[in-house]
């Protein structure tokens, strides 16, 4: 019955789902949890990732299974491990089309230890941050924050303004407002410029 339930919800989360065994706790205990997972992979329903991560893996005609993305799977660990995520400076600059530069090695400021995961071929790194870099983890707003500072304060134009204003929404511009207050000083100009952005 445990196995079942979870496999529904495996399913209906879609193919590329990253999960780990607490996400399931409600459905039964620990170990009967882990049981089921086990026997899921077993079967093929599911792929072992690393310890304790597991995905319902992407399926392409021509290349098989797809290894999931760096983004989800730490996202994933930090979920598993109840730890706040945010990428890097040069990450956030890169997913908000400021830099082309992909950096070699995925790098997230998290607020648990210092660590490297190797999950598969993908390395991601986990750097532990102070409260003030974390400021907006999750949310766009966050990603924006961490994008400045990789800009940096003597380089911020119009165009950086123009195109961090069109990744936000009305209510990720109001967040960013009040996320502000707790980024440094030279950023709060740019965030009422964003702000004000029609």
């Amino acid at each position: 019955m445990i196995t079942s339930n979870i496999k529904q919800r495996i399913i209906g989360k879609g193919r590329g789902a990253i999960f780990a065994p607490t996400d399931f706790l409600d459905i039964g205990s620990r170990a009967s949890v882990d049981q089921a997972l086990s026997r899921l992979a077993d079967q093929g329903v599911i792929r072992r990732l690393t310890r304790g991560l597991y995905d319902y893996p992407k399926k392409s005609p021509r290349f098989g299974f797809l290894s999931p993305s760096a983004d989800d799977i730490a996202k994933a660990v930090a979920r598993k491990d109840g730890q706040i995520l945010q990428p890097s400076p040069s990450m956030a600059a890169n997913q908000l089309g400021l830099s082309t530069q992909v950096p070699s090695k995925p790098t997230y400021m998290t607020d648990g230890p210092t660590r490297t995961k190797k999950v598969g071929r993908q390395v991601i790194q986990f750097r532990k941050a102070s409260p003030k870099t974390l400021v907006g983890a999750g949310h766009k707003t966050g990603v924006v924050f961490q994008a400045l500072r990789y800009v940096g304060k003597d380089r911020v134009d119009s165009q950086i303004v123009d195109r961090l204003a069109r990744a936000l929404d009305d209510d990720d511009r109001k967040l960013l407002a009040t996320q502000s207050r707790h980024v440094p000083a030279w950023m709060h100009p740019v965030v009422q410029q964003i702000v004000a952005h029609a």
